[in-house]
């Protein structure tokens, strides 16, 4: 059932902003082609988080910034070539980083099984392995694996297509329902801010100049606000980042809605949650732990179906920066 929920996922967004490509995302895809993918990348994922303890937050961005441009089909993972700018090097994916782990992860299921495991699957698989690790004994996430690759990535469906840390309420729902997902995934996802940090220049107009007349955003927690300050002195400050979960950065848990509820979301696009009803219904049920954990999952799921390239279509990258 949950396959099947997944396959009308894509149906549903691709009414509005595309096409699904012929064969379906399922369990176990490389069973017989490459029995240990899974495995493989699980071992690689978790040898490197135990070294680098923020890659869950950088893979899990990684993935959502892949999945919400042109589906999760591995295009935020080419590089710009002479001809062409790609994803990785719009404004909002200047921040990410981790490429090189990933194609590290990639070259090692090469070694085993070359031309089979696409860069989408890798990534995918990656994200919900890094967060997991010390986490749970179990993924907190099903993957369902199958994607392939695309050819294409451009700059300007990224700036398009991706969310904004400084969006209000309404814009935030829009961005989601064309990707198929709705109210409880906005919020569910938003959770993913738990784990990682944000730059100053992605938040910092609260701290000094939220309505054009050099004012501080009232929304905003006023003890953390001063803290803020202290870290980002200017709203010309481009470098500086702070963790997006104060207390927890390293730590993938609930404590974001407990912060949130506490005014202190780090984005406009966090605490824009709290500007609706039916949102801060949801932020009030994601506050017991359980529930997050459920929810989280089921919306990864989801986003994890958006767009996917499956059968003949897109290829598999032998190396996840270029084509072919």
């Amino acid at each position: 059932m949950r396959s099947q929920a997944l396959i009308l996922v894509c149906m549903v967004v691709f009414g509005v902003v595309g096409t699904c490509h012929g064969g379906s995302l399922k369990k176990g895809f490389y069973n017989n082609t490459c029995p240990n993918a899974e495995a493989i990348i699980k071992n690689a994922t978790e040898k490197r988080v135990a070294s680098d303890p923020t890659l869950p937050a950088r893979f899990l961005r990684m993935h959502f910034h892949d999945c919400f441009v042109r589906g999760c089909d591995a295009s935020v993972l080419l590089n710009s070539t002479t001809n062409n700018t790609a994803e990785k090097d719009a404004i909002p994916n200047l921040t990410l980083a981790g490429f090189d782990v990933i194609d590290d992860i990639k070259a090692e299921v090469e070694k085993k099984c070359p031309n089979v495991v696409s860069c989408a699957d890798v990534l995918a698989l990656a994200a919900r392995d890094a967060v997991s690790f010390k986490v749970s004994q179990t993924p907190l996430w099903e993957v369902l694996t199958g994607r392939r690759d695309s050819r294409v990535s451009r700059i300007s469906e990224a700036l398009a297509n991706l969310p904004s840390p400084f969006s209000n309420f309404t814009t935030l729902v829009q961005n989601f329902a064309n990707k198929g997902l709705n109210v409880q995934d906005l919020v569910a996802l938003s959770g993913g801010h738990t784990i990682g940090v944000g730059h100053c220049n992605a938040f910092s107009n609260r701290l000094y100049n939220f309505t054009g007349n050099g004012d501080q955003d009232p929304s905003l927690n006023a003890t953390y606000a001063t803290f803020l300050k202290t870290q980002c002195q200017s709203l010309s400050d481009n470098t500086t980042f702070v963790v997006m979960d104060p207390g927890s950065g390293l730590t993938f848990d609930n404590n974001y809605y407990v912060t949130l509820k506490q005014n202190k979301g780090l984005f406009q696009s966090d605490a824009a949650l709290l500007t609706n009803k039916s949102s801060r219904d949801v932020v009030d049920k994601l506050l017991d732990s359980k529930e997050f954990f459920k929810e989280f999952a089921k919306s990864m799921e989801k986003m994890g179906a958006i767009g996917v390239l499956t059968g003949n279509a897109g290829e598999i990258r032998k190396k996840c920066y270029v084509v072919n």
